[in-house]
């Protein structure tokens, strides 16, 4: 399986929603919390090309987006493929 990140926030609801799907799959992922780790932000900035808002994941090196992005992949039935190694 692909590594998996999430930029976050800890009053996001959409970063809860997208955290919860991952976890039904069974996905492992690293969280990023530029709450409490501002200095992170610049650099989810640059790697998700001006996405200012949480969440931002990406699956490798390939950028999902935000939580609509990735229930849309998973409703699409690509999300599997995706994470897939």
């Amino acid at each position: 399986m692909k590594p998996v990140e999430i930029y976050t926030s800890p009053l996001c609801g959409f970063c809860h929603a997208a955290k919860r799907l991952l976890k039904q799959k069974g996905v492992t992922f690293t969280e990023i919390d530029v709450f409490r780790a501002p200095d992170r932000k610049p650099e989810m900035i640059q790697r998700a090309n001006g996405g200012r808002t949480v969440p931002q994941i990406f699956v490798g090196e390939i950028h999902v987006g935000g939580c609509d992005d990735l229930y849309a992949l998973e409703h699409a039935g690509k999300l599997d493929s995706l994470l897939a190694a």
